[in-house]
């Protein structure tokens, strides 16, 4: 596999993102790297990864993260597009990391589910 085929959603200063990149790099893959942090996903985008992770967006958020405290979320009282908005806005809020590959994502928590992706 190559760049074109594998992308990462990547937080350099977390740890489990490095796991996974590095066990991409053991299986020989250099995927596209995104540091979602400095370059964040669009909306659409976010809705493309969405839709190949088969989860709902909720799913997605990071609720340990200081601004979803500070904004004081109640994620059951807000829709889809509303969840994906926040996330689009606060890119940290953003699950980490995420590994996209053709029509397939996942997220690397552990991960080592890394695996699930590139051998499926």
């Amino acid at each position: 596999m190559t760049s074109e085929t594998i992308t990462i959603y990547h937080n350099p200063s977390c740890s489990k993102s490095r796991e996974t990149l590095q066990i991409l790099e053991q299986h020989m893959i250099q995927p596209k790297i995104i540091e979602y942090l400095d370059t964040p996903p669009s909306k659409n985008e976010l809705i493309g990864i969405i839709q190949k992770l088969g989860l709902p967006p909720v799913e997605l958020l990071r609720t340990s993260e200081k601004v979803y405290m500070e904004a004081n979320f109640q994620t059951d009282l807000m829709s889809d597009d509303e969840i994906i908005d926040a996330i689009t806005k606060h890119p940290s809020l953003l699950q980490r990391p995420i590994v996209v590959c053709k029509n397939k994502a996942i997220i690397g928590r552990p991960p080592i589910k890394v695996l699930d992706i590139i051998f499926s």
